[in-house]
């Protein structure tokens, strides 16, 4: 190799060196990583907004070209920015990584570098290095010893070597920023990890049957292991308490955990923010609804009809079906109802309102006895897996020690003792007119202690 090829190998990598540098501090520049979180909450805020997870038909009704939303957000743009599952799409991870990519360059380039800086000390050798400090002064004192106790009164930590002291305190301030940093790396990594492991289902259940996960709306990639296999889940009685005046209370699902063969392995009554938790996968008890009504007529066998939701202009909901009251099915009935409260509306052939039932009453129509026996509700349930919820919380909680900490002050204070003079002077990152009054405290008390032993 000539020495010419050795200067352009040193040239080249010069060059690389200075790229990369320039890289990371791009990377670790604070304005980026504000920029970042901007944007990131902006398509949170459109995850909130849009409904997630729904049908194509549903945004196809909610979101239509003509007219479109805003002049522009249509079913389409939705579908094609994945508008519809935000949190998953590969550009809100691509976000979240390079966020966290700056925080952690930011973390080792700034934070560690400004502790380290922190954590050490030095002394001053010379009265003109306290000329550079906001704060300073000087008083007559005989010994710099005198000093020490009223630093550590103050709660500094003191160093001396020989004549000069340098004293500090709130290094915790400096460690703030670190765990602040840390925290949202952590809460960052919950994310991405649920968004990638974790899925969202959503099952409407009639009361006494049992079924396993599968109507599943968003899935990561690697969420097949967390999706239930060998077990499901059995409702075994879903109810609503009313209130006096007839509105819902609360409504309940005492569910059980089942295996493959039937056996129960866990059991739990949810209801409102009390879900039930087996191996990683959570249900919620979210909505309700009417699945079925078991009805006779004459002396037939009891038989079963599934009741459907109907849509009306009233508020409220409505559910009705129609029950065959003649074996070629030429003839039924029509019922209607609101809750589970058990009354129901019966209209006959001719769409008319023939009477107000209840479960166990019967009633003489068209020639026949119809006898309803019961009203099968149904329970709707959210099934969500999410490995990254442990670690979201645990950032969070870090995230508001951290701040805490952030808020204490980094102090110092270098004291030189040259003759008969007594030089001090300090600096604080915060609570600038604290740190002073207690710099002149410490200077007043000095001076005073001069003055007593002169006399």
């Amino acid at each position: 190799m000539t020495i010419s090829d050795a200067s352009q190998n040193n040239d080249f990598g010069s060059l690389i060196k200075q790229a990369w540098q320039q890289i990371l501090k791009t990377i670790a520049d604070l304005r980026l990583a504000i920029i970042l979180l901007l944007v990131i909450a902006l398509f949170s805020i459109s995850g909130t907004v849009i409904e997630q997870g729904e049908s194509l038909a549903f945004y196809q009704e909610n979101y239509p070209e003509q007219p479109a939303l805003f002049g522009f957000l249509t079913w389409q743009v939705i579908l094609i920015l994945g508008l519809n599952h935000v949190y998953t799409t590969w550009w809100f991870l691509s976000l979240l990584i390079l966020l966290g990519t700056s925080l952690t360059a930011c973390t080792f380039n700034r934070q560690f570098p400004a502790l380290k800086a922190a954590r050490s000390w030095r002394f001053y050798q010379k009265p003109r290095q306290f000329e550079k400090l906001a704060l300073s002064g000087q008083v007559s004192n005989k010994s710099v010893s005198s000093v020490i106790p009223l630093l550590e009164n103050k709660g500094y930590k003191v160093f001396q070597d020989n004549q000069s002291i340098y004293a500090r305190k709130g290094i915790i301030g400096r460690i703030g920023p670190i765990i602040v940093h840390a925290a949202m790396l952590i809460i960052l990594g919950g994310a991405i990890g649920g968004a990638l492991t974790g899925f969202l289902a959503q099952e409407m259940i009639p009361s006494g049957t049992s079924f396993q996960v599968k109507n599943i709306i968003e899935a990561g990639p690697f969420s097949s292991s967390l999706i239930p296999k060998d077990w499901g889940i059995r409702v075994n009685r879903f109810w609503i308490d009313y209130t006096p005046n007839g509105d819902i209370d609360q409504f309940y699902s005492d569910l059980s955990v089942i295996n493959n063969q039937g056996e129960e392995l866990d059991r739990k009554t949810i209801f409102v923010n009390q879900p039930l938790r087996h191996e990683g996968v959570t249900f919620y008890q979210t909505s309700w609804g009417i699945a079925a009504v078991k009805a006779q007529v004459n002396n037939s066998p009891i038989f079963q009809i599934p009741v459907a939701p109907l849509k009306g202009d009233g508020e409220g909901n409505l559910w009705g079906t129609w029950i065959p009251i003649k074996p070629d099915l030429s003839e039924g009935v029509s019922l209607l109802t609101r809750d589970l409260q058990g009354t129901m509306m019966v209209y006959d052939k001719n769409g008319d309102l023939f009477t107000a039932i209840r479960p166990g009453m019967a009633i003489d129509i068209d020639g026949v006895t119809l006898k309803i026996h019961e009203l099968i509700g149904s329970t709707g349930l959210q099934i969500k897996a999410d490995p990254g919820i442990p670690f979201v919380y645990t950032g969070f909680g870090l995230l508001m020690l951290g701040v805490i900490m952030s808020y204490v002050s980094h102090s110092q204070i270098w004291v030189l003792q040259e003759g008969d003079r007594c030089y001090l002077g300090g600096k604080t990152n915060r609570a600038q007119v604290t740190f002073e009054r207690e710099l002149l405290a410490i200077l007043d008390n000095l001076e005073t202690a001069n003055n007593k032993t002169e006399k």
